[in-house]
């Protein structure tokens, strides 16, 4: 039986008649990290919506498993300064939750101490594992989180990443991740798909670090990061080729502007 929890294909969407996607392919399996990047404006959060639900594509097709339990985690809450919003009761948002699974959803992201503080006064860090636990209270099959490392200094990145690879570990959910973080992601996550408009490339994150269309996008100093992520996981093989998407040249030229 197939562990497939979402898969798109042929994938386009236009606004105001200008392409933002083309022909996209992506899936997403249980106990599968996918990590989504590419320049700003490269359509990113639109194949998030996608994923959701909340859009639908001008062409292509989209499968869910049936009854997908999908838990998101945005990239940025803001709160207004005056709202008298404890912690626990922003997760009490969500309906069915007690203070009892609402505790237990925070001590599964190390955050249980904040339970009764005001939203507004926590940190960026703290912010961010509440949003994660808010994600886990649905018990997802498959978490979309859109830059969860937002407002977060660097040590407080790396262990957040770790702990959404706890998380994948112990649930055996399907991770769909937008990141700019490149250095961290690499060493992170199982697959890296380059998207700008459509898919430059896609695959482990070794090869796709090497390949010519993710050197023009992210620059020479980016083949620096298959070094790194070896460094980390030496026990990671290496295996099969890049996936190359769609007929758009070697070099994958883009208009950046």
């Amino acid at each position: 039986m197939s562990d497939e929890l979402i898969r798109l294909s042929g994938v386009g969407v236009e606004f105001n008649a200008k392409a933002v996607l083309q022909d996209v392919q992506l899936t997403v399996k249980a106990g599968e990290i996918v990590t989504l990047i590419g320049p700003n404006g490269a359509g990113k959060t639109t194949l998030v919506r996608i994923a959701l639900g909340l859009l639908k594509p001008a062409r292509g097709e989209v499968w869910r498993l049936p009854k997908l339990r999908i838990g998101y985690m945005p990239q940025k809450l803001q709160i207004e300064a005056t709202l008298p919003l404890s912690v626990l009761r922003f997760l009490r948002l969500v309906p069915g939750v007690t203070r009892y699974s609402a505790l237990a959803a925070l001590a599964e992201v190390g955050a249980e101490q904040v339970i009764d503080s005001p939203l507004r006064n926590i940190s960026g860090g703290e912010l961010q594992r509440v949003l994660l636990a808010r994600a886990l209270l649905r018990k997802p099959q498959l978490l979309v989180l859109d830059e969860p490392v937002q407002g977060v200094d660097v040590a407080g990145q790396a262990e957040l990443y770790r702990l959404i690879t706890r998380l994948r570990d112990r649930y055996r959910c399907g991770v769909l991740m937008v990141s700019h973080d490149l250095h961290l992601v690499m060493s992170t996550t199982d697959q890296v798909v380059c998207l700008n408009h459509h898919v430059c490339c896609s695959g482990h994150p070794e090869q796709v670090s090497g390949d010519p269309a993710f050197i023009e996008l992210f620059g020479q100093d980016a083949k620096s990061l298959a070094i790194y992520h070896h460094r980390h996981d030496h026990d990671h093989a290496l295996h099969g080729g890049v996936v190359k998407a769609h007929v758009h040249g070697p070099d994958c030229n883009h208009d950046h502007a």
